[in-house]
């Protein structure tokens, strides 16, 4: 999804909110202050050994396929939300016939591929990525129930079952979706990229017409949630912390790009560094050849790199140094020593930048891992978007990209506590108000202005302390 719809739909729904919280955030389910450890990811099974059954497995009115939302248990009407026209919500169901579309046709012709909708290089995320396929498996459906949930053949009849439990599924091969860390992994993939085949839109992909890749936990999980996370949920699964997926998944982003670039048949292409990797518009400016030109960067004090050197993208080691001083103040002096030497090393070559994303990697893993079982109540979430919105980060919001990911954190952080109880809808108001300004400042990214965003975050500040 491009950026431009993601904050339109962010948008309204910051105007719209107290409707579409009962709409998709039902329930009990966002308590920030107890919420149950997370399982670990590990207790899912290899998932390369089960067979994808397909949809049309999960569409019985006695299961997901009911027109209306009277289950006892679950909605039921699971499937009709998934293949929803009207709303992001059904962005999954329609994966595979946007390969179809004019578009996809046009950048197909660009990079000499026959057919998008039958090319690998595409499926990868634009359909489920099954190994094994059951007779009822369609690509057609698109990104359908097991893409996220991972291939049924073991857990299908074990999760309808009388007396069925959550805990068994999981055991079966059901990916834990509750715990943040298999939700990252797995949204990851397709959400910003992976070494799984047909997983990895390179920079010649988006030259040829694909969105820029982006990618937030908390916001993309509200965007395609299918389900209402109510009572009965909490009982089986726990209850969900916003917050808690919002830095888990920064963690994990970082942690998966520096994955991504250590490895070589991904980080180059041809004479060139793959370009997937840097901050697309810190090189996407215009041009002035006239003796009364001015530079158009700003300096960032994250970035100890020589001027004009194209930046490696660190929207999400900008998010993480906010969260860190509120939530892992002991591990912050590492992270931006790594995340400075990191920087530095990718003006020195190959090799030292490699190492260094290494050492920056193992600190993101440690952050993942401490995140997934922190609590991140009222005053830690608070203080966080105060970081984010405060002069301690603002130098550094110089481009697009983490500019992009400041006002989605603030907006999630914010949502998180409203849909908590933890700060009413109508005191939220004047919040949302100058959120939606910020928003106004990255809606165009050949119009972004960096001193105009910096205004426009930072006059959430005085707000955020007042709403504490």
């Amino acid at each position: 999804m491009q950026m431009g719809k993601i904050l339109s739909w962010r948008h309204s729904w910051s105007v719209l909110a107290a409707s579409l919280f009962c709409f998709a955030l039902a329930g009990v389910a966002l308590f920030i202050s107890s919420v149950a450890t997370p399982a670990p990811v590990e207790a899912a099974q290899d998932l390369s050994s089960g067979t994808y059954m397909g949809v049309a497995t999960c569409g019985s009115t006695t299961c997901h396929g009911r027109q209306e939302a009277d289950g006892e248990i679950v909605r039921q009407d699971e499937l009709m939300r998934w293949q929803e026209e009207s709303t992001p919500g059904g962005a999954h169901s329609r994966a595979f016939r946007v390969l179809r579309e004019p578009r996809s046709i046009a950048m197909a012709k660009r990079l000499g591929i026959k057919d998008a909708a039958s090319s690998e290089q595409c499926l990868g995320c634009h359909s489920t990525p099954a190994a094994k396929k059951g007779p009822r498996f369609q690509l057609s459906d698109g990104v359908g129930c097991e893409a996220c949930h991972g291939p049924s053949s073991g857990w299908l009849s074990a999760h309808y079952a009388v007396g069925a439990n959550h805990a068994k599924n999981v055991s079966l091969g059901l990916t834990p979706l509750e715990n943040p860390k298999a939700r990252a992994s797995n949204c990851l993939d397709c959400h910003f990229g992976s070494a799984k085949n047909g997983q990895f839109v390179d920079h010649r992909i988006m030259a040829a017409g694909h969105p820029r890749i982006s990618f937030e936990l908390d916001l993309f999980s509200t965007l395609q949630q299918h389900h209402d996370e109510d009572v009965d949920y909490v009982r089986r699964k726990g209850k969900t912390n916003a917050v808690r997926f919002w830095a888990v998944g920064q963690s994990m982003a970082l942690e998966r790009s520096l994955n991504l670039f250590s490895k070589p048949a991904l980080a180059q292409e041809g004479l060139f560094p793959e370009f997937y990797f840097y901050d697309c518009h810190s090189c996407h400016r215009r041009i002035y050849d006239d003796a009364s030109a001015r530079p158009t960067s700003i300096n960032n004090p994250g970035r100890p790199i020589p001027e004009g050197m194209p930046p490696y993208n660190d929207e999400n080691m900008i998010m993480l140094s906010a969260a860190i001083k509120v939530a892992a103040p002991d591990l912050a002096t590492q992270f931006e020593a790594r995340s400075k030497a990191f920087h530095a090393a990718m003006g020195k070559g190959r090799a030292p930048a490699v190492q260094a994303a290494a050492r920056l990697r193992q600190t993101a893993q440690t952050l993942a891992d401490r995140f997934s079982r922190a609590s991140f109540g009222r005053d830690q979430t608070f203080r966080i978007m105060e970081t984010i919105a405060g002069q301690a980060i603002s130098p550094r919001f110089t481009d697009y990209e983490g500019s992009v990911q400041a006002v989605m954190a603030i907006d999630t952080l914010l949502n998180g506590l409203v849909n908590s109880g933890q700060v009413s809808e109508s005191a939220a108001a004047s919040l949302r108000g100058q959120i939606n300004v910020a928003y106004k400042a990255v809606d165009e990214p050949n119009s972004y202005k960096p001193l105009q965003f910096r205004r426009a975050l930072g006059s959430a500040v005085r707000t955020i302390r007042a709403l504490r």
